[in-house]
């Protein structure tokens, strides 16, 4: 009996504790980490980042982050376009913050194939040979944006959908080499 009162009490504190935390974050009650700025910052490529103890965090950058709505391109534009767009907004993304492409420690590379009424979506082995394709045409740019022997460590993960029109995002860290 005592076992069922002990589990319903950590139940009860495992709703509460996560509703406190919450309730504290509404209202602004979190201070921000070291280094950043209140509410993270926002940079020009429209993507939340921060830079803490000389590391530059940066999360979902795409083909579409820092360039205006009329120059956006679309689900159905080539991979090949959206990966050297999303590569060209990095750099700039990590130029900014004082960092360079060889300065990135680790990237995650998202990918998804175009949702479109025009493009029907493969399924089976067609799926993955549209995956494969795309990851050999995403390596033969992305080493040129890097030195010789100076490409981060990487993942390369396919999913459903990414936000903004994107076929390719990329997350990661890199150290600041210059502070801006």
């Amino acid at each position: 009996m005592q076992l069922v009162r002990r589990r319903a009490f950590f139940n009860r504190l495992a709703t509460i504790v996560p509703a406190i935390a919450g309730v504290q974050s509404l209202f602004g009650q979190n201070a921000p980490a070291q280094g950043s700025k209140a509410g993270g910052g926002r940079n020009a490529a429209g993507t939340n980042n921060r830079v803490h103890n000389g590391i530059y965090y940066f999360p979902g950058i795409g083909a579409n982050s820092g360039y205006p709505r009329e120059d956006h391109v679309s689900v159905t534009d080539p991979f090949e376009k959206h990966v050297t767009r999303t590569m060209d907004s990095l750099k700039r993304s990590l130029e900014r913050a004082g960092c360079t492409m060889d300065s990135i420690l680790h990237l995650e590379v998202f990918v998804c194939l175009p949702h479109s009424d025009t493009v029907p979506m493969p399924s089976g082995k067609a799926k993955f040979d549209a995956y494969s394709a795309q990851y050999q045409a995403l390596n033969k740019i992305y080493g040129t944006y890097f030195s010789s022997g100076s490409a981060p460590s990487r993942a390369y993960m396919a999913v459903e959908w990414i936000p903004g029109d994107s076929l390719v995002e990329v997350v990661g860290s890199a150290r600041v080499v210059t502070p801006a």
